[in-house]
């Protein structure tokens, strides 16, 4: 019966949006598919539409949550899986989350101070450093 949970072996391919929604990047496939069509996500470099196939080998960047997923497809799945199945499906290559201070240091502003300046942005931008 797991053999069924794994793409068809005739083809080794599956679409992105699946893939992501399957190994447990993203909670939902409709926020999956979301963040492809608003180009959050990129395959092998090139940005990725919903419906694009991936297969073994290839490498996904995710932009979820506030930070950048980096994995390497290391098996095509199709349906959600466990989370012991799915970390054996990928190879996570992202770098660590921000700790609490660090986070603090790029900028967050506290809820409820209301909309930054013109000047609170440029701030902003400059300790990201865009």
């Amino acid at each position: 019966m797991a053999a069924e949970q794994v793409s068809g072996p005739e083809t080794g391919t599956v679409r992105v949006d699946a893939w992501i929604w399957s190994v447990r990047l993203t909670k939902t496939r409709s926020i999956a598919a979301t963040a492809c069509r608003a180009g959050h996500v990129r395959v092998n470099g090139e940005r990725a539409k919903p419906a694009q196939t991936v297969r073994a080998g290839d490498e996904v960047r995710l932009f979820h949550a506030g930070r950048e997923r980096i994995v390497v497809v290391k098996r095509p799945v199709s349906k959600r899986v466990g989370a012991p199945v799915a970390a054996e499906c990928l190879i996570d290559k992202s770098p660590p989350p921000p700790t609490p201070t660090e986070a603090a240091a790029l900028g967050l502003r506290d809820r409820g101070t209301g909309r930054p300046t013109k000047r609170d942005r440029r701030e902003i931008q400059s300790l990201r450093g865009r």
